[in-house]
């Protein structure tokens, strides 16, 4: 299972606008890479089902860890058919999972800059963000995982982006969590009854 070091940014579309301008200077353009995606939040996994609107495929996804808990994430992935997106959102959600699912359409740009993944994304949840990535083999130790934090650290530097913090991120999804949970209650209230 490889291992993503992953740490993300918010910003807002001036800082947005300045990241792809530079990224475009310097930065090898990787292409747009928008996705629809069912996301499964898990007390200490992250599922998901994405449908890669422009690349016209599909896959799985479960990340061994959680937005908040780390820049480690082990992954596993499979590809699926795109038409069969519907079919696995349904088993997931038939297998019990239901109540955790949401949705997201993220709109993206992906760059690569010294080596490091930098995807530039919207979704109507994180608004303006990017992820800066490195992968890893699966075997790789502390100390290639924190050498790797580090140069994602530089590299957002250097591109005068600001990384949240474990906590700032553990803050904002835990308040995402809560909006979504009190969205989909009022939601069941005021459907009618069949």
């Amino acid at each position: 299972m490889p291992m993503e070091i992953e740490m993300r940014a918010r910003f807002d579309e001036a800082v947005h606008d300045r990241l792809i301008t530079r990224l475009e200077q310097v930065g090898e353009d990787l292409g747009r890479d928008d996705k629809h995606i069912h996301f499964y939040v898990l007390p200490d996994k992250l599922l998901k089902v994405t449908d890669n609107v422009t690349a016209g495929s599909a896959k799985m996804t479960l990340k061994a860890s959680r937005i908040g808990r780390g820049a480690a994430f082990p992954e596993t992935e499979i590809a699926i058919a795109r038409q069969d997106v519907p079919a696995a959102v349904r088993i997931l959600d038939e297998l019990g999972f239901a109540g955790l699912r949401h949705e997201a359409f993220n709109r993206r740009r992906n760059f690569r800059f010294r080596g490091v993944e930098i995807a530039v994304k919207w979704s109507e949840a994180w608004g303006h963000h990017a992820e800066f990535e490195l992968l890893l083999d699966e075997a790789a130790g502390r100390a290639a995982q924190e050498e790797a934090q580090t140069r994602i650290t530089a590299v957002a530097h250097e591109l005068g982006v600001r990384l949240m913090t474990e906590e700032e991120l553990a803050e904002f999804t835990a308040a995402f969590e809560a909006a979504e949970s009190r969205r989909k209650d009022a939601a069941a209230r005021t459907a009618p009854a069949g």
